[in-house]
Order: C-alpha cells, then structure tokens, then sequence
C-alpha cells in the first residue's frame, strides 16, 4: 500500500494526494504465459512477475476555498482507476509494462474523499469541485526499463550504488517520455530491490522485495526528468471542453527518502520535489509518500 501526499509539505495543491493497493504474484519462468512481452523486451530465463494495482489521484489548485477556482491555476480533477502489469526481473534489469483502465472527473470521487479527509482533520474545506474536468474514460499504457544497480564505491564499509532507467507513458491520461537515475546508500544494499514504491504514472515493479532476517535500511535520491505531450489534469478532457492551462513541456521530479527492511516487511519513506508543470505557476511543488510492503 501507498499513500502520497502533500500535507507533510503544509500545502494543500497541484498533485495534492493518491492511494494505491498492489498486489505482485510470485515469480513465473513459463514462456506460455509471458507471450509477446518476452521476445522484444527480455530474456527467456527472466523471473516474471504480474502486478494488479487500485489507486486514485487527487489534483487541486492552489487556494482551494476560493469559487470558482483562478481560471489561470491547474482545474480540480480526479482519477480512479485499475491496472494490470508485467513485470520482467532479468539478469541485469526489470523491464515493466503496465495497463490501467479507470475515469477521470466526478465518477472519480475525488471531491467526496477529499471533502471527507479535511472534515476529519478539521483542514479546509474545498469549494471549487463543481468546476472539475469532465467525466471521461481513462486509459493509459505505461513501460519503464531499469538497469541493475552498479556499485559506484564502498567508503567505511557502506555501499553506494546507481540504477538508471527510461520510459514512458501513452494514453488520454498522460503522454511522455521520461528518464532518470537513482542513487541508494547502505550496508548490505538489497540486490534485487529497485527502490521504493510509487503511484501512478509510475510504472510497477518495486513493489517487490527479497525478505531479509536481519534488520537493514538505506538512503535514497533520485532525478527524473519529463517531456510532456499531454496530461489530461492540466490539458483539460480529451473529446469536450474544459477547465485547462497552458503546460510546461518538461518537468522534473527531485526524490530522496529511507527504506527500511526487517523480515517480510518493508516500510519507505519518499519526499518528491517538482519542477512547476504549467506556465502560470512559478513555484515547486512537493508531497511525501509512504510505502508499506509485506511479503506474503
């Protein structure tokens, strides 16, 4: 399970919340039942793993009490969606390839959860739902490739290690190609881990981990960069009009956080620093996400 948001941050905007619930299979080596995505993409002797994933999103502008919302801020929208993923452990990557098919505006539910969090918490109330995009079908394919961590050095017994990665995203949800690298700090560095859990666009994969007997724990950063084509929460519906603001072409995510594992459980925590993502916004935006992993 993971929770993202951005009330650790004191800010109530942008990409302001998501919950997701995943489920990873065991590994499979069966080439019947990894079919097409085996040939192109990895090698036949690869541990192939599916993932079954629930979420929602959360995106709201920046003053959330006013009505109606500054038609120059990012309009109010919701996401729901569930996706099915293939994930392909080899050698020296995992290769990852993920469908979800969901809604996008009131069907979403975004204004009930979020009106209901902040009555419980006592926090402000959100008034501009009404002016959300539309209700539309979302689709989106997502495809992440990451190379095995290379050991970049062992200074007084710790380990420090690298793993970069592509990929990228084709849908009316979002459209883009991104790349990024990310760094890990240690004793003992899980060598079949691939960083802590995040919610879509994401792709899966690290929701898997190897149990350990022993507690041990490392430090990450990573920087992931992004050029946008379409994102339906700043573009507006795909077939009607809508609430939309010009975005920016390129972003960039800042993430640095700690994961810790002790038996079958692994618990992360993530801070996300990003670039603004459309023109009328000049400030960074930043949200927490927590990670809590079991393995069955």
């Amino acid at each position: 399970m993971t929770i993202e948001n951005d009330l650790v941050n004191g800010t109530d905007r942008d990409y302001t919340h998501g919950t997701a619930i995943q489920w990873t299979s065991p590994p499979n080596r069966d080439p019947l039942n990894i079919g097409f995505f085996a040939s192109p993409f990895v090698s036949r002797n690869a541990d192939i793993r599916i993932t079954y994933q629930l979420g929602q999103n959360l995106y709201t502008p920046q003053d959330i009490e006013r009505k109606p919302p500054d038609p120059d801020d990012r309009p109010y929208g919701a996401w729901l969606y569930g996706a099915v993923g293939v994930v392909a452990d080899d050698e020296d990557s995992l290769t990852s390839l993920q469908l979800s098919l969901g809604v996008v505006g009131p069907a979403a539910l975004g204004e009930q959860v979020q009106s209901f969090v902040h009555s419980v918490i006592d926090s402000r109330e959100p008034r501009g739902w009404d002016s959300q995009i539309k209700n539309e079908p979302a689709l989106l394919l997502t495809f992440e490739k990451k190379w095995a961590e290379s050991l970049l050095g062992a200074p007084y017994g710790y380990d420090i290690d690298a793993s970069p990665y592509i990929g990228g995203a084709l849908g009316n949800v979002f459209t883009h190609i991104n790349g990024g690298m990310m760094l890990r700090f240690g004793k003992d560095l899980p060598t079949k881990e691939y960083g802590p859990p995040r919610i879509q666009p994401s792709t899966p994969g690290s929701g898997y981990f190897e149990p350990t007997e022993n507690f041990n724990w490392y430090l990450f950063a990573g920087i992931e960069g992004r050029m946008v084509a379409r994102n339906i929460f700043l573009d507006g519906n795909t077939f009607s009009d809508s609430a939309s603001v010009d975005k920016e072409l390129l972003v960039g995510d800042f993430t640095y956080g700690v994961v810790f594992n002790f038996g079958r459980t692994r618990v992360s925590l993530t801070q996300v620093v990003r670039t603004p993502e459309f023109d009328s916004d000049k400030d960074l935006s930043a949200f927490g996400s927590l990670g809590l992993t079991y393995a069955f």
